[in-house]
């Protein structure tokens, strides 16, 4: 009795150091369940934990990732499922979040930075929603690059009016190769430009930095790896999963040619982050909560004599 007592009050009071160690885990690519093998943390403290801090990470995303000089942006969405591809779903499952899930993503091109963020789906609705949130967050002029996505048309006009340069890149891809295996993508074979509003600058017509920060996140995290079983079962945890990434790829992870992080390069910081700063940036545990704990370690210790 007092051993399990133990550790349910322990499983909610995880030290930074400890934290920092499963998080490292979970941003590097590393599965729940090899998280739990590599730490000895439970599952469902980890997982209390990615919800935890995911959401912290969002809330501060959406407070201070704001009144930034972005001269260049590019969106993207990137395709994953939460339980089971959509044609694989039941209703039933649906109705709890199963199926494809799209994740919507816009990036200064010279900082690097991620501006703005959604999980959700791939219609209009999002489209909008998503450009509404990135406009919000810029100042001045920007000149928008997507790729021919159709929803974007509406999405960016209602954002940003008339105060944006916006062309569409559209790839052309050729034909599939009769001996090509399942999952080999085409070969693009070109692109087409097609200049939406304004007068952008076709040299930084491109959505290459936003493609490689695709990548990006499926080498970062196990829930958009291919062809494994490390895909989110909830919906909720896909999020707070995306969340978590977005937060360590702008403050803490130093991008490869700038040297620094992208929040350094845009001026929200003036370090990089550790894993223990960033776990720190959750709230702290209430003294309530902490009386209770210890009068239940007072009273298993009470019954165990």
């Amino acid at each position: 009795m007092l051993k399990r007592l133990l550790y349910k009050v322990s499983m909610n009071c995880l030290d930074n150091t400890t934290r920092a160690k499963v998080i490292g885990c979970l941003i590097e690519g590393c599965s729940v369940r090899a998280t739990v093998r590599m730490t000895g943390v439970s599952k469902p403290t980890i997982l209390k934990l990615l919800a935890d801090l995911g959401a912290a990470c969002a809330s501060y995303h959406d407070r201070y990732v704001r009144n930034l000089r972005v001269r260049r942006l590019q969106a993207d969405e990137i395709w994953q499922f939460v339980g089971a591809k959509a044609k694989n779903a039941s209703p039933e499952k649906k109705q709890e979040g199963w199926g494809d899930i799209w994740t919507w993503v816009g990036i200064d091109a010279d900082t690097k930075l991620v501006v703005s963020y959604l999980v959700g789906g791939r219609d209009a609705g999002w489209a909008y929603d998503f450009m509404q949130d990135a406009a919000s967050r810029i100042t001045g002029r920007v000149q928008v690059t997507t790729d021919g996505h159709r929803a974007y048309l509406e999405a960016v006009e209602g954002a940003f009016g008339m105060d944006c340069d916006y062309a569409q890149l559209q790839k052309i891809y050729g034909a599939s190769m009769e001996n090509e295996t399942r999952y080999s993508p085409a070969r693009c074979i070109g692109c087409d430009m097609k200049v939406v509003s304004g007068n952008p600058d076709p040299k930084h017509v491109s959505t290459s930095f936003v493609e490689r920060q695709n990548l990006t996140m499926r080498m970062h995290m196990r829930r958009f790896t291919r062809l494994t079983n490390g895909f989110s079962k909830k919906v909720e945890n896909h999020a707070h999963s995306v969340a978590l990434h977005y937060m360590f790829y702008n403050f803490c992870r130093i991008h490869q040619t700038l040297r620094v992080t992208p929040a350094m390069q845009a001026e929200l910081t003036d370090h990089v982050w550790s894993l223990e700063e960033l776990c720190a940036i959750l709230p702290k545990p209430t003294v309530k909560a902490s009386t209770i704990g210890s009068e239940m370690v007072r009273k298993a210790l009470g019954e165990s004599a």
